[in-house]
């Protein structure tokens, strides 16, 4: 493959490559790259959002370069401040592990096991100790620091910066001088911490590393980042009815993002097919890449019996319950169906609830007989045993 198709395939969805000329020089000169992404586990669960950038190590990784992917297990007990109005409270060491595990298992998804270089970056900011910091703090200013967006507006809605999430950008940056990078890829709202990256390596004698920013993936309500507190988002972990679904559901102008940011797919021939035709192979292909193609043929039959045809399911979840009669509200909580008593009385208000076919939009008793057919919203469904 030629210089210049490696770097289509590279540029695709990209944000900023800083520099594009760097990055071209250090693919001629046939060294095999080390490819840095550095990850706080910070929540157990990765979604489609985070795959962004995840797919394109996959590209670096498929061009025949090392992918480093840091586990931030060190920084992870600060919590990364970009974007945040607000400090974040510190991690206990027993959730940042529990959180790994799940990241090491979702993250392989996507990448190639055997050619992935795992690293934690408490192997080398453990051993920095008080000297190595002061080192490295003080070759910096706070001046410099709130230049940074997110600082400069909390500093000036007199919002507390904590000492600490100043040092963050520079433990960050000084992964990249302990790993040698040549490449470093983040969100655009990671830009910052990247480049003051390329300054480290440059004070330490280190090629400055080529700078990737990514967009933020746009969530499901096409409005918001996709953000698990935002609930618009499609986690790797769903099932593939569920992510199916997700997907089926975004509008026709964010299918043509979610092609471009999380597909290799020729766009031109996408915007040629029919939009439902479009959005059903987007399902098939994010589905097969997390579960399987046997497991995406059937998410999308099973979509199409329901949606389609206004079947049920073929197959659906069964809860015991050991009452004569049930609020509609407790009956959707307890059945595990949302996650609060308050979700399910905006779920029934909204008219999102249905008992045998029949929506219910007030908050009434249920009489409880074998086998009747509860639904939430337009994708979950449970089948009452008494």
């Amino acid at each position: 493959m030629s210089i210049e198709e490696a770097l289509s395939l590279i540029r695709r969805g990209t944000n900023e490559i800083i520099s594009e000329e760097e990055l071209a020089k250090k693919l001629s000169s046939g060294k095999k790259l080390r490819i840095k992404l550095g990850v706080d586990p910070t929540a157990p669960d990765l979604h489609l959002g985070h795959s962004v950038i995840i797919n394109k190590l996959k590209v670096f990784q498929d061009l025949g370069h090392q992918i480093v992917f840091l586990i931030g297990d060190f920084t992870a007990r600060i919590g990364d401040p970009s974007g945040r109005s607000a400090t974040r409270p510190m991690m206990t060491e027993e959730q940042i592990m529990k959180n790994i595990k799940t990241y090491q298992e979702q993250v392989f998804k996507i990448l190639d096991k055997n050619k992935t270089e795992v690293v934690f970056n408490s192997k080398w900011l453990n051993a920095l100790g008080i000297e190595g910091l002061l080192k490295l703090a003080s070759k910096h200013t706070v001046a410099q620091m709130l230049v940074r967006d997110d600082f400069e507006k909390r500093f000036k809605a007199d919002i507390p910066i904590s000492i600490v999430e100043f040092m963050y950008p520079l433990l960050q940056a000084y992964d990249s001088v302990a790993l040698n990078a040549d490449v470093e890829l983040g969100g655009n709202d990671q830009k910052f911490n990247l480049l003051l990256g390329r300054d480290m390596q440059r004070d330490a004698g280190q090629e400055p590393q080529v700078v990737i920013t990514m967009p933020l993936l746009v969530g499901t309500d096409g409005v918001k980042k996709m953000s698990k507190s935002y609930k618009n988002y499609i986690a790797l972990n769903d099932t593939p009815g569920e992510m199916f679904g997700k997907l089926m559901s975004i509008s026709d102008e964010l299918m043509m993002v979610y092609y471009e940011l999380l597909t290799q797919e020729d766009l031109a021939q996408v915007k040629q097919m029919h939009p439902k035709e479009a959005k059903m192979k987007l399902g098939e292909i994010i589905v097969e890449r997390y579960h399987g193609k046997e497991a995406a043929e059937n998410a999308k039959n099973e979509f199409n019996k329901i949606f389609a045809r206004k079947d049920l399911p073929t197959e659906i979840e069964e809860y015991k319950c050991d009452k004569d009669k049930i609020k509609l509200s407790e009956l959707l909580f307890v059945s595990k169906m949302v996650s609060s008593k308050n979700e399910a009385r905006r779920l029934i208000e909204q008219g999102g609830a249905k008992v045998e076919g029949n929506k219910i939009t007030s908050d009434t008793e249920i009489e409880i007989k074998d086998g009747i057919i509860l639904q939430a919203g337009k994708r979950k469904f449970k089948k009452i045993i008494k």
